[in-house]
């Protein structure tokens, strides 16, 4: 199973009823966590599914029957169904240590809302339009590939632009043949992202650090205007709101640069490599170095690890993820002589055993290659029997060699 993501083409009335159920989800939400927070949970025994459950048949029974709640009878009652779920999923998440206990969502939070199908699947056909049930059809700028069937479909706001998303009950059918199927190390890094054993290197890029400036003089431009604050009561001007919504756009735009980047390459490297050792690195002890924290953060590398796991069951990928104590950068690569001291400034790896010299991220990325299995923490993907010379090019075809 596997989702799809399309943006909707709207007009300025359809915006402005994607916008309403946006606003009635987190009313509800708001709502059900508002009267949660007021019951006396040692008095009131039971469950907080259950609970969540009552406070929905007092909103469905009575809240939504007073007169100054007439405006949630015009809108999708699937839409607060699921928002009472998302709570009870927020709870859950609390009580199994995923994490902290919910909290009240705010008009400047991300927009969504979720809707779905009483009457169960439905279909979907291949075109530039789409049925959203009791939402009505709406146009896409991108049509859907194929005919599938759904259920459950989220619409979320992104800058200024609205995507719906779905997932489709399918499975994909893995590529047979990769150019590359012996090991290949890859060391991520802040200038270089990445460095591959066998000399390739990916370029950083870095889309925050390149748009700062602009972000910087749009929040100069606009250090005077009344720009609100909740906890005094004072409101945003107009101006202000429209600054907003011009930051908005800009993160936006900075987040699906990164985004870009990162499905690109890792889609590249599953498609090229049957078999990927990367380093566990511990990218929240990284960011404790302020120095280094921005560039750490612009790179999203928890996320390009976490997309190499996924894609390793869609390209038949064997992903090998090594111990983060690991030595790769301070052994060497030639001889296996390890360096006690190692400064981030030294960029040339020197061995002081056999006088090897070499790139520092280069020489990581060997050692990845060539990591025992003493040091791998995780196998992900395809790692059900290991592959020899003449099953790897029965497997996978002949010209299976690096190149």
């Amino acid at each position: 199973m596997f989702s799809l993501k399309l943006e909707l083409k709207l007009n300025n009335k359809e915006k402005t009823k994607m916008a309403q159920h946006a606003g009635f989800s987190r009313f509800v939400y708001n709502y059900g966590l508002a009267l949660m927070r007021m019951i006396d949970h040692q008095e009131i025994k039971g469950s907080s599914s259950k609970k969540i459950d009552t406070i929905k048949k007092v909103f469905t029974n009575y809240t939504k029957k007073q007169p100054d709640f007439n405006w949630c009878n015009k809108l999708s009652s699937r839409v607060y169904q699921n928002s009472f779920g998302d709570l009870k999923t927020a709870y859950s998440r609390h009580f199994q240590g995923l994490g902290g206990l919910p909290v009240f969502k705010s008009k400047k939070d991300k927009l969504s809302f979720t809707v779905d199908s009483s009457n169960g699947k439905v279909l979907l056909e291949t075109g530039k339009t789409i049925k959203v049930p009791t939402l009505g059809t709406f146009r896409l700028k991108e049509a859907i590939p194929f005919s599938c069937i759904s259920q459950t479909f989220t619409i979320c706001k992104s800058g200024d632009r609205w995507f719906i998303s779905f997932c489709v009950d399918a499975q994909r059918l893995p590529p047979r043949i990769h150019p590359i199927i012996e090991p290949i190390g890859i060391d991520l890094g802040c200038k270089i992202f990445a460095t591959l054993s066998d000399g390739n290197v990916i370029e950083s890029p870095r889309p925050y650090k390149k748009a700062k400036t602009k972000l910087g003089m749009t929040q100069y431009h606009n250090r005077n205007k009344q720009l609100g604050n909740g906890k005094q009561g004072i409101k945003a001007s107009n101006n202000a709101k429209k600054y907003y919504h011009k930051i908005r756009k800009q993160h936006h735009q900075i987040a699906c640069q990164r985004k870009d980047f990162l499905q690109q390459t890792t889609t590249k490297l599953c498609k090229t490599y049957a078999h990927i050792k990367i380093e566990s690195l511990n990218v929240k002890g990284m960011m404790a170095n302020h120095k280094l924290a921005a560039s750490i953060a612009d790179l999203g590398m928890y996320e390009f690890k976490r997309q190499l796991t996924y894609k390793a069951e869609w390209y038949a990928n064997r992903i090998d993820v090594i111990n983060q104590w690991y030595p790769s950068s301070k052994k060497c690569s030639n001889c296996g002589h390890k360096k006690e001291k190692l400064s981030l400034s030294d960029r040339l790896y020197v061995c002081g055993e056999c006088g090897f010299e070499i790139n520092r991220d280069l020489n990581a990325s060997i050692n990845l290659e060539q990591a025992p299995e003493s040091v791998i923490v995780e196998k992900i993907g395809w790692v059900t029997s290991e592959l020899t010379s003449v099953d790897s090019v029965s497997a996978f075809g002949a010209g299976g060699s690096r190149k």
